[in-house]
C-alpha cells in the first residue's frame, strides 16, 4: 500500500508543476514540465516505489505523451523522449558489462585474486592491499561496482576471513570485519580512477561536458585521475588497519592460493582471449587521448571500442550471447542510465542549465574565492551523501548544482571537475549505504556502524585532501 501511494504522488507531480504552480521567470514551460518529471524520476528512484527501469520507463513515456506540442509534435516528442537510448555514452556501459560479466563466468576475476593472494598476501594487512589491488586491476572492465566488489571481490575474502577465524563468526571476527570493510572502501577509491569503473562516472562526465564543454572522455579521465586516485587507494588499507585491528596478524597465503587456483584448474583459453580482448580495450580507450595530446592525430570512439569487446567476447567464445542478455544488471540499467540520458539532453536543449545557473550566480557568491568554492563545496559534497544511498541519484540532482556553483564563484575548471568527480565516488564510503555493494558486504556482518562510519569519514576526508593537492600539482604537469 505504502508504494502504491509513492507511486500516485510521483505520478501527480508533473501535473502540479504543469497546471498549478507557476512557470518561473526566464524559463520554457516545456523546461518547466521537464523538470518536474525529471524530479518525479529522481524521487522514484530514491523512494523506489517500482524497479529503478520502470521508473525513467514510465518518465519517458509522459515526455512522448503529454509533450507533442511543446517539442514540436508527437513523432518529435518521441524521438527525444528515446534519445538517450541511443546516446554513446549509454552503450559504452552496457558494452562494458560485457567484460564485467566475462570476468566471473571464466573465472579470470578469481584467478587474479588468488595470484595475488599468493605473491602478497602474507599478512591481513597486505591481504589488505591485495583486495585494493584486485578490485583497481579489473575496475576498468567492470562499470558496476556492485558487481565487482560484491560479486567478484567480496566472496573471495569473505571466504578468506571465515578460514582465518573459524570459531568467531559476526563482529567477533576482526580479521573479517577489518577484510570486509577494506573491500568497500577499496571500491569507492577504484571507482573514480576510470570512467568505466562506475556507471555514474558517465552522467558526471555529460554534466561536466554540458557546462563546460571540455571534451572530456575516458583517456582524459584516466590521465588526470589515475596518479592521485591510485596514492589515495594506497592509503585505504593502512587507513582502515588503524580504526579496525584484526585479531589474525599471518596468513599461510601460499596454502589459500594454492587450494583456490587447484579448484579452478589450469587456465583456459578463454581466460586468455579474455586478457588479450581487455587489454585490447585498454589500449582503444586510452590510447587516442595519449596521442592527441602528443600530437599525433587518431579518432577511436570509446564506444566503438567498447562495442568491439563485446562482440569479440562474444564471438571467440569467451561468453554466450545468453549471459549477457539474461543479465537483469545490464537490462535494468540500459532503461534507467538511457531515460536520464534523455531527460537531462532534453533539459539543456531547452535552457534549463542556463537559468539554474544565472539564478545560482545571482543569488550566491565566494566573492572570488575560488579555491575556497572548491574546497567548502567539495566537503559538501562529500557530506551530503548521508543522504543519498546511490552515486547515481548524487550525479543527477546535486552534481550538477555544485558545478554551476563553484562555476559561479569562478573556480579553476579542471581543478572543480575533477575534485568533484572524485567526491562523487568516495563521498559514498562514509556511510554503510553509501552505494549498492555496501549493503552486500556489511550485511555480513562483521562490522557495526561506528567502525564503519569513521573509517569511511578518514578514507574521505583523507582522499579528498590528496584529491586537492596531489591533483592540483598533476593536473597542472599534465594539462
Amino acid at each position: 500500500m505504502k508504494k502504491i501511494i509513492i507511486t500516485i504522488i510521483l505520478l501527480l507531480i508533473p501535473f502540479i508543476f504543469a497546471f498549478i504552480l507557476p512557470v518561473p521567470k526566464g524559463l520554457s514551460y516545456a523546461a518547466w514540465v521537464l523538470f518536474a518529471i525529471y524530479i518525479a524520476a529522481i524521487l522514484g528512484l530514491v523512494f523506489k516505489p517500482v524497479p529503478n527501469a520502470i521508473v525513467l520507463a514510465t518518465a519517458v513515456t509522459g515526455v512522448a505523451l503529454f509533450l507533442g506540442a511543446e517539442l514540436g509534435g508527437a513523432k518529435k516528442a518521441t524521438q527525444s523522449a528515446l534519445s538517450g537510448y541511443a546516446s554513446p555514452t549509454t552503450w559504452i556501459i552496457i558494452s562494458a558489462f560485457a567484460l564485467s560479466i566475462a570476468f566471473t563466468k571464466t573465472g579470470l576475476g578469481a584467478r587474479i585474486a588468488y595470484l595475488l593472494i599468493n605473491a602478497l598476501g602474507k599478512s591481513t594487512l597486505r591481504l589488505g592491499y591485495v583486495t585494493s589491488f584486485l578490485d583497481l586491476i579489473i575496475s576498468p572492465a567492470t562499470p558496476s561496482n556492485t558487481a565487482r566488489a560484491g560479486g567478484i571481490v567480496f566472496p573471495i575474502i569473505n571466504s578468506i576471513a571465515n578460514n582465518l577465524n573459524p570459531n568467531k563468526s559476526g563482529e567477533a571476527n576482526r580479521a573479517g570485519a577489518y577484510l570486509a570493510c577494506n573491500t568497500y572502501m577499496s571500491t569507492k577509491v577504484t571507482s573514480f580512477i576510470f570512467a568505466t569503473a562506475q556507471a555514474s562516472n558517465f552522467l558526471v562526465i555529460s554534466a561536466i561536458n554540458t557546462h563546460f564543454n571540455l571534451g572530456l572522455d575516458w583517456g582524459m579521465w584516466a590521465l588526470a585521475l589515475v596518479v592521485p586516485g591510485i596514492i589515495c587507494l594506497l592509503f585505504v588499507p593502512i587507513i582502515t588497519y588503524i580504526f579496525i585491528r584484526p585479531d589474525v596478524k599471518k596468513i599461510d597465503n601460499k596454502a589459500i592460493a594454492s587450494q583456490g587456483l587447484a579448484k579452478l584448474g589450469k587456465i583456459t583459453n578463454r581466460e586468455i582471449m579474455l586478457i588479450v580482448i581487455f587489454i585490447a580495450a585498454l589500449l582503444g580507450w586510452s590510447l587516442p587521448s595519449i596521442l592527441n595530446a602528443m600530437g599525433f592525430k587518431i579518432s577511436i570512439n570509446a564506444t566503438a571500442v567498447a562495442l568491439a569487446a563485446m562482440c569479440a567476447s562474444v564471438l571467440t567464445g569467451v561468453i554466450k550471447w545468453e549471459d549477457i542478455a539474461s543479465s537483469k544488471e545490464a537490462i535494468s540499467t540500459l532503461f534507467w542510465f538511457g531515460g536520464i540520458m534523455s531527460l537531462s539532453t532534453l533539459l539543456k536543449e531547452h535552457n534549463f542549465f542556463t537559468w539554474l545557473g544565472a539564478l545560482l550566480e545571482g543569488t550566491l557568491t565566494f566573492k572570488d574565492h575560488a579555491f575556497l568554492a572548491v574546497v567548502i563545496i567539495g566537503l559538501i559534497s562529500i557530506f551530503i551523501r548521508y543522504l543519498f544511498a546511490s552515486a547515481t541519484v548524487y550525479a543527477v540532482t546535486i552534481f550538477p548544482v555544485f558545478l554551476l556553483l563553484a562555476k559561479a564563484a569562478g573556480a579553476d575548471v579542471l581543478t572543480l571537475c575533477f575534485v568533484l568527480a572524485a567526491t562523487n565516488s568516495f563521498g559514498g564510503a562514509i556511510t554503510h549505504y553509501g552505494g549498492p555493494a555496501a549493503p552486500i558486504i556489511f550485511g555480513a556482518g562483521y562490522n557495526n556502524v561506528k567502525e564503519w562510519w569513521l573509517t569511511g569519514t578518514m578514507v574521505a576526508l583523507i582522499s579528498f585532501v590528496i584529491i586537492l593537492f596531489v591533483g592540483g600539482v598533476w593536473w597542472k604537469i599534465v594539462f
